[in-house]
């Protein structure tokens, strides 16, 4: 595409008559979230996002409020749309949405096509020829995968949110021979963290290389980061397996969320896996949590969704990942 016409295009954009867009501001985040929440009940039958996981978004380092977000609200005043790009590291891969209330349709294709362009513009500022564009959708939203096939999106991947319910009491699992487990609540354990998670994640699906310093930017202007909920595991003193656990689901579910698993291609096949989260399980169960949640990419092998189901873990949720490249 046309950087310049890219950038006409996002600059133009189209709003119904009777509508005011604009930028996101920080006090948006509880009118987002509450469109968010009834657009999702809809869809799933109940509300998906807390309004810390909005006010993230609006805070995430890669989002730019002033390019890359919209609102729009309709004459009565009320947000009826709200729509993002971001980009993910200095990769051409960019992440959008758009939510738009059932009663004003007629904002729908504008603000897809408005995201596309933008994430276009993104990736061309980083010194690409294409974006590549993903969005994730419920597998219940049969409308929303009509639009995203319809401007040329194909599902690419599924990830599955997996969930294991805590008893009383789960015990902490017997430390392997030669194992010792760090948590990083100190830079050194936090740099080791990232490593073991770059090295780990590199093969799986839209990731993207970040150095440590946009890593911990990333994941601490999260309001449910809690650095100590790392875990690093050295095997002979040598980082081999990490584990980010945060309360991104502590509010609404009173549940844990492993974020990030990794372990080392060089470690793999010895359980530190399986270790890491039956760690975390106990930790959580210790917190009072009444469960743990995580997210695994269906079409990715390592870590193996069997891995997670054979640890007590059960299907809860399925969103797919459709993508365009532009």
């Amino acid at each position: 595409m046309d950087s310049t016409a890219s950038a006409a295009t996002t600059a133009t954009t189209m709003t119904a008559a009777g509508y005011l867009t604009r930028r996101p501001r920080a006090g948006d985040a509880t009118d987002i979230h509450q469109l968010i929440s009834l657009c999702d009940t809809q869809v799933i039958g109940k509300a998906d996002m807390t309004l810390d996981d909005v006010t993230d978004q609006l805070n995430e380092p890669a989002f730019d409020r002033e390019t890359d977000g919209w609102v729009v609200h309709d004459g009565l005043g009320r947000l009826v749309a709200w729509a993002w790009a971001c980009g993910k590291g200095t990769g051409d891969n960019v992440d959008v949405d758009v939510v738009v209330h059932p009663e004003a349709p007629e904002l729908t294709g504008p603000l897809w096509d408005t995201v596309i362009a933008r994430a276009a513009e993104i990736a061309a500022g980083l010194g690409h020829d294409r974006a590549v564009v993903d969005i994730g959708l419920y597998r219940e939203d049969s409308g929303k995968r009509a639009i995203a096939a319809a401007r040329g999106f194909v599902a690419a991947t599924s990830f599955i949110r997996l969930l294991v319910d805590h008893g009383a009491s789960v015990p902490e699992p017997a430390l392997p021979a030669g194992v010792t487990v760090h948590h990083g609540v100190t830079e050194e354990v936090r740099r080791e963290g990232h490593a073991v998670q770059q090295a780990g994640f590199a093969e799986h699906f839209g990731f993207t290389p970040k150095d440590y310093d946009e890593w911990y930017a990333d994941l601490d202007s999260s309001a449910s980061t809690d650095w100590a909920q790392l875990a690093v595991a050295r095997v002979d003193g040598e980082p081999a397996a990490m584990l980010l656990g945060t309360d991104a689901f502590a509010g609404d579910e009173n549940s844990g969320y492993v974020r990030q698993l990794a372990v080392l291609p060089g470690f793999r096949g010895r359980g530190l896996g399986r270790f890491m989260l039956r760690k975390a399980f106990a930790a959580d169960a210790a917190r009072g949590r009444v469960g743990t949640y995580l997210h695994v990419d269906a079409n990715n092998s390592t870590p193996a969704l069997d891995l997670y189901l054979s640890v007590g873990m059960r299907q809860v949720l399925a969103i797919d990942v459709w993508r365009r490249t532009v």
